[in-house]
């Protein structure tokens, strides 16, 4: 994904661009679907080679006109090609019967749908539903869908997989699992959302040749985030810099029995940059985290008084890994409720801030979408239903800054266009990763960064440190194995 464009709309948004190239710009429709069948031929015939066999499955609207073009094209080209159909194409209007039409003139024959696909197809070419499915695939559909799924060949989806909603990324009754997924005119939300990046296998943007005077006026429903921006944002440092110049994080958590969670975060926060980090932890800990990590500066709490002389020399606070729900979790929180330094809240402190909300313009969130239902009074399943509403219910409740965390991970905005991170893996939904990503956060602020600036460059830092440690594979990966790779990411 990395040569995709920054900027992710809404299908309503996606057609009105489309809009604009034909009647602004004079594109004919037609041209543009001949344009998107050209380019998703392109893409398929230079990664899948060997593909010498196709098979394209034809539904409704657009979506079969492009399939139509692809099959043609296919033919022109001498590799063979069969089409089956599911939706009668004498029914078809528009630009996909003028397809339809161009198809069978050069002798293509589009065979009705019979339960079955070509076994020895080495590609199969989905263009059964387009972004403007709403209701649950159902019927012949679904089980066209089955079939797909279940074939050995490669799955090529045009614009969205058919079965998924293109702006949610839900899956709507059932859906295409593609191996690659060409889009075409700009990026849909859907595809990066929810269960887009499972069904879309690698994306690829056609932009059609559509000019960008077209787009002039779209509002993006997202911003994707880039390592470019996380570089721009931390600068060589001076050659006669000293560790006060990167600040001071503090680590609050680690109750009784829980050391891992708050060591796992101090660390990532020393990896990320940070000149000094102490940690404030249950008595029984201190000794157990200075000597698996001597940087580190661990000391034993034992009531809220503990903590003033060390909020004295922080310049940021992290709070809640390994908290706990005790009496003493209670009276931390409690102590730091209307503290002003910049902060992270993470894990049990969103727990307590969900009892008692408050609003604070220099705190960071990161709840994930379980943490995110308790904080909004909901369920886990609201939230992913819509995760950019979810987002804008959590920034009005509390304030700051919000990392709804996830498979694409968003981040809210002062611009009101929120960051979506496309990078990270599977492999990343395992205990701690959370912790990791608190002290990542924490530590940019501690650099200077402003707590947007903080969020955004350590959701893309870390979740390209998972992708990373991943590369020797991402099942069994470990929170700890993205220690090893911060530095070489923000590097």
């Amino acid at each position: 994904m990395t040569n995709l464009p920054d900027e992710m709309y809404s299908v309503a948004t996606v057609r009105e661009i489309d809009r604009a190239a034909i009647e602004d710009a004079g594109i004919p429709g037609y041209t543009l679907m001949t344009r998107a069948g050209s380019a998703a031929v392109s893409e398929a015939r230079g990664r899948y080679p060997e593909a010498k066999r196709w098979q394209v499955l034809c539904g409704a609207g657009n979506n079969a006109g492009d399939g139509y073009v692809v099959a043609r094209l296919l033919a022109s080209e001498g590799i063979v090609v069969s089409v089956i159909t599911l939706v009668d194409p004498e029914s078809l209007e528009g630009d996909a019967a003028t397809a339809h039409r161009d198809f069978a003139a050069e002798g293509g024959v589009a065979n009705p749908w019979s339960g079955e696909l070509d076994a020895s197809a080495d590609l199969i070419v989905d263009a059964i539903l387009g972004s403007g499915l709403t209701r649950d695939v159902a019927g012949k559909f679904a089980a066209a869908v089955a079939a797909i799924n279940g074939h050995p060949g490669v799955i090529l989806s045009l614009d969205i997989p058919t079965g998924l909603h293109g702006d949610a990324g839900a899956v709507l009754g059932c859906a295409v699992r593609a191996d690659m997924t060409v889009t075409f005119v700009a990026c849909k939300t859907g595809l990066f959302l929810d269960q887009g990046p499972d069904r879309c296998g690698e994306i690829v943007l056609a932009d059609l040749g559509i000019a960008r005077e077209c787009s002039a006026n779209a509002v993006a429903e997202f911003r994707r985030m880039n390592s470019q921006r996380t570089r721009t944002l931390l600068p060589k440092r001076r050659r006669a810099a000293h560790k006060g110049d990167f600040g001071h994080v503090l680590v609050i958590g680690g109750g009784a029995g829980m050391p891992g969670a708050v060591r796992l975060c101090a660390e990532a926060a020393l990896r990320s940059g940070a000149g000094r980090v102490s940690v404030a932890t249950d008595p029984g800990h201190a000794s157990i985290i200075v000597a698996t990590c001597p940087e580190l500066m661990a000391h034993a709490i034992r009531n809220a008084g503990d903590l003033e002389p060390l909020l004295e020399k922080a310049s940021v606070i992290a709070l809640g890994p390994g908290l706990g729900r005790s009496e003493w979790a209670a009276t931390l929180v409690a102590a730091l409720t209307d503290d002003e330094r910049p902060s992270v809240w993470d894990a049990d402190a969103l727990n307590w801030l969900a009892e008692s909300p408050t609003k604070a313009a220099n705190r960071v969130i990161t709840p994930h979408p379980g943490e995110a239902g308790t904080l909004l009074d909901s369920t886990s399943a609201d939230v992913q239903g819509d995760r950019r509403a979810a987002l804008a219910k959590l920034h009005e409740r509390y304030g700051g800054v919000v990392v709804l965390k996830g498979a694409g991970s968003l981040v809210t905005s002062a611009a009101g266009v929120p960051w979506l991170c496309t990078s990270g893996n599977p492999g990343m939904a395992a205990a701690g990763m959370g912790d990791v990503l608190t002290g990542i956060v924490a530590a940019l602020i501690a650099q200077g960064l402003s707590v947007e600036e903080a969020a955004v460059a350590g959701v893309e830092i870390h979740a390209r440190a998972g992708d990373r440690a991943a590369r020797s594979g991402e099942r069994g990966l470990l929170a700890s194995d993205l220690l090893a790779e911060i530095r070489g990411v923000i590097n």
